[in-house]
């Protein structure tokens, strides 16, 4: 008799349509985190396959900070063009106007941990049960701590040391009023891992991920892109850069590695000789040890 055996992208793949379909049949108005990045792109690619020949039955959440690179909005745009679904977008600009949050301020200033309010009003207010996002345990050691399915209080609030175990593929997503959940569909991926299922499935990235000359600053060890919300500290001189970004987030924060990657192939090389995590460059978790876990405990993504 003959056995029938997946390559390993087959077997994540199979994994992560898994668990999309256990969040659409368990929670009643889920959506997917969507940053316009590789991993955001990724389960959105899946979510079309798990769903096929029928639309992504669920929208698309955007928390947009202002701040974003103008190639990511643009992409954001084409694909939910492209897809035909409902994109609902957080404004961070609009928590700042209200008195929600208040605007970081100095050299280092960011409004990544701004993110936080705007994203919990945004899951109030669209009364979402189920939040799908991209995060990886290979990412960082906070996000290593994640299960499939994660819990998350009435405060919008994670606690690490209360997860629900997760036996034989059982995910639990019971939950009283006003709590909710994160549903992460590729956990279990690395980064190599997403670059050659992209190369594989031909999936549509930003520019950005693909090296290019851009104007850059030295700054926190990585090449800060510059930009109209980038202010120039004295002594600070700008250069024309040929680089690329691994991960992407606010352009204020989002180092570049100087590199001759443009092509996918490229890439995945690159990568396979990669010995610093991929958010090695953003300067947000440079902040302390556990600038991660903190913002994750009070509702980060």
């Amino acid at each position: 008799m003959s056995k029938y055996y997946l390559n390993y992208l087959d077997e994540l793949e199979s994994e992560a349509i898994y668990i999309l379909r256990e969040v659409w049949a368990q929670f009643q108005n889920p959506v997917i985190l969507f940053s316009g990045g590789k991993d955001s792109i990724l389960v959105t690619h899946l979510a079309k396959k798990a769903f096929y020949p029928s639309k992504i039955p669920f929208p698309l959440l955007h928390v947009d900070t202002g701040h974003n690179f103008p190639e990511t909005i643009q992409f954001r745009d084409d694909l939910i063009k492209e897809l035909g679904v409902q994109l609902i977008v957080g404004s961070v600009q609009e928590s700042i106007d209200t008195g929600r949050v208040a605007e970081e301020k100095g050299k280092n200033a960011t409004r990544n941990a701004l993110q936080i309010t705007t994203l919990l009003d945004a899951i109030e207010s669209n009364k979402i049960d189920c939040a799908i996002g991209g995060g990886r345990r290979d990412e960082e050691k906070a996000r290593a701590k994640e299960r499939f399915f994660s819990h998350r209080d009435d405060f919008g609030q994670w606690d690490p040391k209360n997860q629900r175990p997760e036996l034989w593929n059982l995910l639990n997503g019971k939950h009283f009023e006003g709590e909710h959940f994160r549903a992460f569909p590729i956990s279990n991926w690395t980064e190599m891992d997403v670059w050659n299922y992209i190369k594989r499935e031909d999936i549509k990235i930003p520019s950005l991920y693909l090296a290019h000359q851009r104007e850059v600053v030295w700054r926190n060890d990585s090449w800060i892109p510059v930009s109209e919300h980038l202010k120039l500290e004295e002594g600070e001189k700008t250069q024309t850069k040929k680089i690329r970004f691994r991960t992407l987030g606010d352009i204020t924060i989002t180092g570049g590695i100087e590199s001759d990657a443009d092509t996918l192939e490229k890439i995945v090389a690159e990568v396979a000789a990669m010995k610093q995590t991929e958010r090695g460059n953003r300067s947000d978790d440079k902040r302390s040890e556990t600038a991660m876990e903190d913002r994750k405990r009070q509702g980060y993504f």
